[in-house]
């Protein structure tokens, strides 16, 4: 009896509640420590200091230069070939060390892999769950990785990532411990850095929150927080700062040829301009290999005997209307019908779906990967079964499909990809080509510093760089005058004594914040009036979207954009949201570009073309890009119905165009 007295004393229970009280406290605090967001840099709501960079025909000539033999010319410390995430990574962090850097891209920066991701910043629950139920290290370590690189994500980058609830919707009891220990368990692993605590939710608080959700046996829900993200335009965001960095980048330059001196070690490269078919040699002390689902290829270029080590995998995404998911919540399916994981997640005003993972082969150069019909059907039943039954999910709802390769390292001959870690490798062969290969997007920051650590030793850099990695601090172009609340004053109607009002919609002015940061200013700038009352400023490319015509400028003068589908797909995200609202917005981005590029009638046509397959690669029916009926694009037709500029009109059709526009036959111009 005297036993339980003192167990059950006042003083006991004192230390024990204070003991409770004070480990709760602590592990609140541990959890949720840390902003969201960084504080801006600059507290002004004044454009930054303007800056343009050089032009993409300067960088040609820069990389030409390096390879003569005369005094003045000098050669790179790095070439880095591949622009994707991994690629323009490496570019940051070298540059940023002092490094002498060139990169070159044969496509567009990020028109593979790392445009067509699932938007998700995150450590991933499923490698989570993975490491915990098979007790596989690998899987833990790169949960961990992720993690500590999500936050980084969302310092260095703030306005092209953001925190998103993810919802897991649970239909069974058993369910309810096992997913809130599974997400407490991921929190725990964030530590300090970790976003938001997650919680669990009723019945009826999930339904407030989603109300498309099947009701049918909900029990509640579990709610966790991962980061999102733009992917293009953070690609975009890191090809510009290492070009203010000083590195030497050009998009649409492919290596032809490696070079070797006569013990066999990498001396440079020969690359081909693809818009003008001129081949010239580049000098660099070392050489990356970044193309991700092609480090293969190029790889065997250095060595015809080399073994792959890349196991690409396919995966697809679809994008659905907005009212499929609330604004500002994600939903988590983790246990489909065939234990694949699938996203449901709203992203620039659309909602997108996937993915899948399926073994696949790198396709051929240029080749644009398309959506399986049947994986895209796969998807839409996958969604039906978590939506309320009054919902109909419709395959004409999809306003666009794509897939993308993931660039997953082998571990083993034979099985799916779907079990295979999503790390990376860094390898170096004998002639110093260095390899970066895996990953994922999350972590792009990591692979690049162990990249250039890697590379800094080999090729005897030490004395060329000026200090270690600094891109964990190191914020990226648009980011120092950028707040939650910019897009405020570009809606705003300033005095006209000041050079910078603008009046924009308040979607079009969160889009460009977002997307943009603090350069929206410029874009801006070359936003021309609407001639209304409201808004002022912002031609839209097509009315049902934020995106205007002053970015196609934008892009071409600042981004390096070359083509009409750069600017649909990569600089905009017209073409991921919206296949349809892409092509009809084709015709004006083709006119804007021919009259900053001064392409004539036969790039015009061909930037038609090139962007009628793109587009069809993602998604748009044909009988919808054919308007003629006969299986093949109608350019003199289609222009006709379009065009504003009746000079880029064939003869034979513009005098139809000029009349239906009220415009004096005589005044129309030449013959083309």
């Amino acid at each position: 009896m005297s036993v339980v007295r003192r167990l059950f004393s006042r003083r006991t229970l004192a230390y024990v509640g204070a003991t409770t009280l004070g480990v709760a406290g602590g592990g609140y605090y541990y959890l949720n420590s840390g902003p969201p967001y960084p504080a801006s840099v600059l507290e002004t709501r004044r454009p930054p200091p303007p800056w343009t960079p050089p032009s993409r025909q300067a960088m040609l000539d820069a990389l030409e230069n390096s390879g003569k033999t005369h005094p003045d010319s000098e050669q790179f410390d790095l070439l880095i070939v591949g622009g994707g995430a991994t690629g323009a990574g490496v570019a940051v962090d070298a540059a940023s060390r002092g490094l002498r850097v060139a990169l070159v891209e044969r496509s567009d920066f990020s028109s593979g892999t790392s445009s067509k991701s699932t938007k998700l910043v995150h450590g991933g629950v499923r490698y989570l769950q993975k490491a915990v139920m098979e007790l596989d290290y690998e899987q833990y370590k790169l949960v961990c990785e992720a993690l500590h690189e999500r936050k980084i994500f969302l310092q260095t980058a703030p306005y092209l990532s953001h925190m998103l609830p993810i919802m897991l919707p649970i239909y069974k009891y058993w369910q309810v411990p096992y997913y809130w220990a599974g997400c407490k368990l991921y929190d725990l692993l964030a530590g300090k850095e970790n976003m938001e605590s997650s919680y669990l939710m009723s019945k009826g608080k999930a339904l407030e929150i989603f109300p498309m959700l099947k009701r049918d046996g909900l029990v509640g829900a579990v709610v966790y927080y991962d980061g999102q993200h733009n992917d293009a335009r953070m690609n975009v965001a890191l090809v510009m700062t290492a070009v203010k960095l000083g590195a030497t980048v050009v998009n649409y330059c492919g290596v032809t040829d490696l070079h070797k001196n006569a013990d066999g070690k990498l001396i440079g490269a020969k690359v081909r301009d693809q818009l003008t078919g001129r081949e010239f040699d580049v000098r660099a002390k070392g050489i990356i290999n970044a193309t991700g689902p092609y480090a293969d290829t190029l790889l065997k270029l250095n060595s015809p005997d080399h073994k792959s080590i890349v196991r690409p995998s396919s995966g697809i995404h679809i994008t659905l209307p907005a009212y499929y998911a609330p604004s500002r919540m994600g939903l988590l399916d983790p246990a489909t019908s065939d234990g694949r994981v699938i996203f449901f997640l709203p992203w620039e005003g659309g909602v997108v779906a996937g993915t899948t993972d399926t073994p696949t082969k790198v396709n051929a150069e240029n080749e644009e990967v398309t959506a399986n019909e049947d994986e895209v059907n796969w998807v839409l039943d996958e969604v039906r079964r978590y939506l309320s039954r009054d919902i109909r999910v419709r395959r004409g709802d999809v306003l666009s499909a794509w897939a993308g390769l993931r660039p997953l390292i082998a571990t083993r001959s034979e099985g799916g990809t779907e079990g295979l870690v999503r790390n990376h490798l860094v390898s170096v062969e004998e002639s110093g080509l260095v390899t970066i290969a895996g990953g994922k997007w999350t972590t792009y920051r990591a692979m690049a510093e162990e990249t250039v650590n890697t590379a800094v030793e080999v090729f005897g850099l030490q004395d060329k760089v000026n200090g270690p990695c600094r891109t964990e601090e190191l914020r990226l172009v648009g980011s120092d005058g950028w707040s939650p609340t910019m897009f405020i004053g570009l809606i705003q109607r300033a005095s006209t004594m000041l050079a910078y009002f603008f009046g924009l919609d308040t979607d079009v002015a969160t889009q460009l914040s977002d997307n943009y940061g603090d350069r929206a200013w410029t874009v801006c700038a070359l936003a021309q009036p609407t001639g209304e009352q409201w808004p002022l400023h912002g031609v839209r490319l097509s009315p049902n979207y934020s995106y205007l015509e002053a970015e196609v400028l934008y892009a071409t003068r600042h981004e390096y954009a070359c083509t009409a589908v750069d600017v649909l797909a990569r600089r905009t995200r017209l073409a991921f949201v919206n296949a349809q609202a892409a092509l009809s917005a084709l015709p004006r981005v083709i006119e804007i570009m021919s009259e900053e590029l001064g392409w004539d009638r036969a790039r015009q046509r061909q930037e038609f073309e090139r962007s009628i397959k793109f587009l069809q690669s993602m998604g748009l029916p044909p009988t919808i890009a054919n308007n003629n009926g006969n299986g093949t694009a109608s350019w003199a037709g289609w222009v006709c119905e379009n065009l504003k500029d009746v000079s880029l009109i064939p003869v034979a059709a513009r005098k139809v165009k000029v009349e239906r526009r009220g415009i004096p036959v005589e005044k129309s111009g030449g013959g083309v």
